[in-house]
């Protein structure tokens, strides 16, 4: 009964989170990443997604650098991570 619980919970945490492909992610020229966050994403969502990538590279973690509104409807908010 326990286990079903858990899971259930989990299902729901899921499903409350933004999906990664919603998310623009790319390598920068200068090593960073930067992250196009949708509408409805958090920041802690941006920076998993940061993280995905510079795990790639073979780095553990991410640190945020920037953050800047812009004029796309879709993508209103980047960020911007450096691999450590």
């Amino acid at each position: 009964m326990i286990r079903y619980l858990v899971a259930l919970l989990g299902l729901l945490l899921a499903a409350c989170s933004t999906p990664q492909s919603e998310f623009g992610v790319y390598q920068q020229s200068d090593g960073t990443i930067g992250v196009h966050a949708p509408k409805t994403a958090k920041e802690t969502e941006a920076q998993e997604a940061a993280l995905v990538e510079c795990r790639k590279q073979g780095k553990r973690t991410v640190t945020i650098l920037e953050s800047r509104k812009t004029v796309n409807d879709r993508f209103p908010i980047t960020y911007i991570y450096l691999c450590r």
